[in-house]
């Protein structure tokens, strides 16, 4: 088995607003190993991207406050890194690709420019060598005349250009971990498939370990050795993905599964998770997914069930499959 690089501890983020606590992210904890890909998946609202958000260490403060946990890197606790620290292993050792490329990148530079920035300050190379390694890069993400789009600025590029864009400069400086975030919404289904390709070939050159942040449980199949299942900043399964397709415990890892369209199957009608996920203001009494689980029992509505070790690496919470419940 290989080492691990990254563990993520009893991850506490919360967020103070005008009308209460937010728990966005409530105790979570999951390791990364080398060269492995870790799929974090669940709907909108989870708390998946305030997770890799708190791994950087780019949670807005205030509203936002890491209230408790580690996050050890390699060995070293991020929370405890000093600003300069932390400055060293952002998009130098671990890298994020973020949600929206548009918003992401700098509308008044070129994206060349903002690429070389990153390898100047982390590789300490003149100008010309950080040019030659920003058309490297480009190029290694199969961007066509990759000259031309480095003197390109953000708005002249489509959609997957500058999700390759934003991939090039995330792996860069060949970081140990590269955290993608929704690195196909908003994509046609080619270009999303190239996107993939592209992060798959990536792995194997760059030897980068992968946290993919998804709620495209097609893309989860395709890409992730291990799969981490959220709802309302909790962790609900955790599984080899093998293991979690072929026989997942979590009521609402089911609900996910069977919502997935199957080739070839006729359906009268797309299954869905009834209800929706709960207001973070106003968190059910109990198991949070207690109502709009199919199979809750009272002791689901009355107490917060734990993460509970099933099998080797197949951990739930769920009161289903607590002994003498």
């Amino acid at each position: 088995m290989s080492e691990e690089l990254l563990k993520v501890n009893k991850l506490k983020t919360y967020f103070y607003t005008s009308d209460g606590i937010v728990k966005a992210v409530d105790d979570v904890s999951f390791e990364v190993r080398e060269k492995e890909t870790l799929a974090i998946v669940g709907e909108s609202g989870c708390g998946k991207s305030i997770t890799a958000m708190s791994i950087m260490r780019l949670v807005e403060s205030p509203p936002g406050k890491i209230e408790g946990g580690e996050i050890i890197f390699k060995g070293k606790d991020i929370l405890k890194m000093s600003k300069n620290e932390i400055r060293d292993i952002r998009g130098n050792k671990i890298s994020l690709i973020f949600q929206e490329p548009m918003t992401s990148l700098n509308p008044v530079f070129t994206v060349g420019k903002q690429i070389e920035e990153a390898i100047i300050l982390h590789k300490k190379l003149d100008k010309k060598k950080a040019k030659e390694e920003t058309i490297k890069m480009l190029t290694m993400v199969r961007i066509p005349r990759a000259e031309e789009v480095a003197n390109s600025y953000p708005h002249e590029l489509s959609g997957g250009m500058r999700q390759r864009v934003m991939i090039a400069m995330a792996i860069s400086c060949t970081p140990e971990l590269l955290i993608a975030d929704e690195p196909t919404t908003a994509l046609d289904v080619t270009i999303q498939a190239q996107i993939l390709d592209i992060m798959r070939e990536l792995k194997e050159k760059v030897k980068t370990s992968i946290i993919l942040i998804t709620h495209d449980l097609g893309v989860v199949a395709e890409m992730a050795d291990y799969v981490v299942v959220m709802y309302a900043g909790k962790i609900v399964e955790k599984a080899p993905v093998i293991e979690l397709y072929k026989n997942p415990k979590h009521p609402y890892t089911v609900g996910l599964l069977k919502s997935k369209p199957v080739i070839n199957r006729l359906q009268d009608k797309l299954y869905s998770i009834k209800g929706q996920v709960p207001n973070p203001l106003d968190m059910p009494k109990g198991c949070y997914f207690n109502p709009r689980c199919e199979k809750a029992k009272d002791i689901c509505r009355e107490k917060q069930p734990s993460l509970r070790k099933l099998s080797d690496g197949h951990s739930v919470a769920c009161w289903l499959y607590e002994e003498g419940k």
